[in-house]
């Protein structure tokens, strides 16, 4: 069986005799205001000026439509569509993960993997796991998460201060506004 997320949205779009509104609110090629008239009349205008008629703005009272070429309104429609995605920004949450007896080396590593995830744009959570008798000292972890906000200090924003979940405890930081 094929999946049907691969098909291309259809195209609602009503042209010429596909518009269903008695009266519409009629734009000419040249982008100027006509006025409200029936259907058949701006049909008939379209035709006159060799393109079609086309409904753009479907949910206004009365519907608005545009004396304009088809293919072309299509294409141009395309073309933003393509851009807009172009142009969108996709945010991934990142995680890096402590221990509260960490060492300074492998702490500085951490930081500077933090420090790449945050310059590409992302967020990250920082989770700091503690193991069995690990968790008589907590205050241990506050310390390394507040050693973690210290260096990173110029670069984060902290979207969810430090946390408990279980036997860890959870910040997430996204990169500071420029």
């Amino acid at each position: 069986m094929s999946s049907n997320n691969n098909k291309p949205k259809e195209d609602t779009t009503r042209i010429n005799k596909a518009i269903r509104a008695s009266e519409i609110r009629l734009i000419d090629q040249n982008g100027e205001m006509i006025g409200v008239m029936s259907v058949d009349e701006a049909i008939v205008l379209a035709e006159r000026a060799g393109l079609d008629l086309v409904e753009v703005s479907p949910n206004a009272t009365p519907p608005v439509c545009k004396i304009l070429d088809y293919g072309k309104y299509k294409y141009e429609q395309q073309k933003k569509a393509h851009e807009a995605k172009k142009n969108q920004r996709v945010i991934h949450i990142k995680e890096v993960k402590l221990r509260p007896n960490i060492d300074k080396h492998d702490f500085e590593i951490k930081m500077r993997q933090v420090s790449q995830f945050l310059d590409a744009g992302d967020k990250v959570k920082v989770t700091l796991r503690f193991r069995g008798r690990e968790m008589a000292h907590q205050e241990l972890g506050m310390r390394l998460l507040d050693r973690v906000k210290e260096t990173l200090a110029d670069k984060i924003r902290i979207e969810h201060q430090p946390s408990f979940e279980g036997r860890q405890v959870v910040m997430v930081v996204a990169p500071a506004k420029s």
